[in-house]
């Protein structure tokens, strides 16, 4: 099954610890400090609108992009039941095309750790250039290489609760510098008969260095990388990097 189609379904109660108002927070704030306080954006890869859905109750004009249409049916469901105006479209954000330039456009939750390979970052990158205004802002996050190499890879989790279980297996592959995961998940039903479905997901390690190099190279300029929703240089063994760059 591909990635995030029967996961759309539980996606949110497995993420019931997320802090998604602290992210957009920060998110504004990262983006505050390259002088970009949006009043439209777009959020690539939304899944199922959280982030973009706190965006717009902070005055935020934006459209979601994901490629999963089960994900974007969540997603607009919560919007209404959050009485947000939030317009969401299945695209590509490597083909990301908009009615108009915005002034920001976010990639938060592991985006862009699910394009593979140069070309495919690469992109990203060229299409949010075209999508922004002239002194817009890209700002993204990644599960950083030390996350995906030490942490994850080659390592099994699991977590059972009352009406849903997963089991997790990672392996990694050094050479492609990813890993490749398998979901098996397990969702209780009406009449107490669990339902069994699985996805792999595979996600890139990619080094902060070239994430620059590749932003520099597509046009951003004022390219800025901290910690973990810090606003600190990220340590050796940080979990998750942040990026920032301005459209010059």
């Amino acid at each position: 099954m591909s990635a995030y189609a029967a996961f759309a379904e539980i996606y949110d109660q497995l993420m019931d610890d997320f802090d998604y108002p602290a992210w957009a927070e920060y998110y504004l704030a990262l983006l505050a400090r390259l002088g970009v306080r949006p009043a439209s954006m777009c959020d690539c890869a939304c899944g199922t609108g959280s982030l973009s859905v706190e965006f717009a109750r902070r005055g935020v004009r934006v459209t979601g992009a994901d490629l999963s249409a089960e994900m974007l049916a969540v997603a607009a469901d919560k919007a209404r039941a959050a009485g947000q105006r939030v317009m969401f479209v299945r695209e590509d954000m490597c083909a990301l095309s908009l009615p108009r330039p915005v002034d920001a456009i976010v990639c938060g939750c592991d985006g862009v750790n699910y394009l593979l390979d140069e070309a495919r970052v690469r992109a990203f990158f060229t299409a949010a250039h075209r999508a922004l205004r002239p002194g817009g802002a890209l700002a993204f996050d990644v599960s950083s290489a030390y996350k995906l190499e030490r942490v994850l890879g080659d390592n099994f989790f699991g977590e059972e609760r009352e009406d849903v279980a997963y089991l997790w297996s990672n392996r990694y592959d050094a050479a492609r510098r990813t890993v490749e995961m398998d979901l098996t998940f397990f969702r209780r039903e009406d009449g107490g008969l669990y339902r069994r479905f699985h996805e792999t997901h595979v996600q890139r390690a990619h080094a902060a260095e070239e994430l620059v190099e590749w932003l520099a190279a597509c046009g951003f300029g004022d390219i800025q990388v901290f910690g973990d929703r810090t606003f600190q240089a990220p340590g050796a063994q940080e979990m998750r990097l942040h990026f920032a760059a301005v459209r010059d």
